[in-house]
């Protein structure tokens, strides 16, 4: 609740529903598309309060070691996100402990791409941004519910990757589109692997049509 006061004083939001805003009880998973910075817990601030509570209870999230680990910024995601379950970049032990963790009713947030892009347009390695087979796995064991995608238009007017503080007064834009679980999955008429990589390029289509442009104009403490 404090990072979403925070975020309401200090930002303006711009925030587009593709679709009808949902009823929040039945979101199961919120994928954000457009990863960008390690400040995109500002983006509570366009989140209802009352889903905010349910996700300090429910909430079971993925987290790079290599950030968990920092001595202030891991200290930070854990005391906010006591759900976030530490993994490293390859399919070993960690990430089937995070699978372990989805269980009725949890919510489960991931950042699709699973690493952060730079202001390159590349992640830290100069490679594309694309969409990560992690999302059709979770997808794949959740049965009713609710997908929330968060399209974001980017933070690095914010913060970009590496810097210590963000700008304030800046504009903060999002586009949010729900779709039901079960008809989502019904729409993927192949089995296995192949269904698995018809999720990950639907979500790839989506990231690269459905991200708003970021606004880099500052705001005036009156418009904030």
């Amino acid at each position: 609740m404090g990072i979403k006061i925070f975020a309401r004083v200090f930002y303006k939001f711009e925030v587009n529903w593709i679709n009808s805003e949902p009823t929040f009880e039945k979101v199961r998973l919120i994928s954000l598309l457009n990863h960008t910075s390690l400040y995109e817990p500002l983006y509570m601030g366009a989140l209802p309060t009352a889903f905010i509570w349910r996700l300090a209870r429910k909430l079971v999230a993925p987290g790079a070691d290599k950030t968990l680990n920092r001595p202030l910024v891991g200290l930070f995601w854990k005391i906010m996100s006591p759900g976030m379950i530490s993994i490293t970049r390859r399919r070993d032990k960690s990430w089937v402990k995070f699978m372990e963790a989805i269980h009725n009713r949890s919510v489960i947030i991931i950042a699709a791409e699973g690493r952060m892009k730079r202001p390159t347009g590349f992640d830290l390695n100069g490679r594309k941004m694309t969409v990560r087979s992690g999302v059709a796995d979770i997808i794949q064991e959740l049965q009713e519910g609710n997908i929330l995608i968060a399209y974001s238009g980017g933070l690095h007017h914010v913060q970009k990757p590496g810097d210590k503080l963000p700008k304030l007064f800046k504009t903060i834009k999002l586009n949010i589109e729900v779709l039901d679980i079960e008809t989502y999955k019904s729409k993927f008429n192949t089995e296995g692997i192949q269904w698995k990589r018809d999720i990950v390029n639907d979500f790839q289509a989506r990231l690269e049509t459905n991200c708003p442009q970021a606004d880099s104009t500052p705001l005036t403490k009156s418009d904030a």
